[in-house]
């Protein structure tokens, strides 16, 4: 095998290895509804996370921009494969904390997210194919092209399901009573 596949073949492994991981701790494969679909946009439903793609996927791609910005700073010398993997490794690390019954627990606890009972592995392995993508974009884009598809990602999100990548972060790590309100108020 010629050595600069290496990374590649590795990150498939890994996010296989994934799935494996999150069937074992009992995620569901697809949707218990029995169908997939390639978009489900209802927040407050059973479905949610539970497709292809749904309201949170453009996190993940956020998640994508970040962890090539921050791999490019830290880790300049590596080849763009190898950090790739890295961040394969940080975002199926976190599919699989997400998925963990406390960390599940913890959204139902903060945020409005009531009806909230994890990823299907499905969405799961989308939700790293969506990182990777990210990945891929922030690779190719300029800078400021970059920082305006995260203020426009966030803010379309915010706008449409009074949620993001950053308001989730807030509500994991320091609820605010003021955010939980705004967001059940819509």
């Amino acid at each position: 095998m010629n050595r600069t596949y290496i990374p590649y073949a590795l990150s498939v492994a890994l996010i296989a290895a994934t799935a494996v991981i999150l069937l074992w701790m009992g995620r569901v494969p697809i949707c218990t509804c029995g169908y997939i679909k390639l978009l489900h946009l209802e927040t407050m439903s059973s479905e949610n996370s539970q497709h292809i793609a749904d309201w949170y996927t453009p996190s993940h791609v956020l998640h994508g921009f970040i962890f090539y910005f921050v791999l490019w700073l830290v880790a300049r010398r590596l080849s763009f494969s190898w950090r790739l993997m890295i961040a394969i490794i940080i975002e199926a690390a976190w599919e699989i904390v997400e998925n963990t019954d406390a960390v599940i627990n913890r959204y139902r606890e903060v945020t409005i997210a009531l009806d909230y009972y994890g990823d299907s592995v499905l969405n799961s392995v989308f939700d790293i194919l969506a990182m990777v993508l990210g990945f891929y974009a922030a690779r190719v884009l300029p800078v400021w092209a970059s920082v305006a598809l995260i203020i426009v990602a966030e803010a379309v999100v915010i706008f449409f399901i009074r949620d993001g990548l950053a308001l989730n972060v807030i509500m994991l790590l320091y609820p605010l009573d003021a955010i939980r309100e705004w967001q059940a108020a819509g």
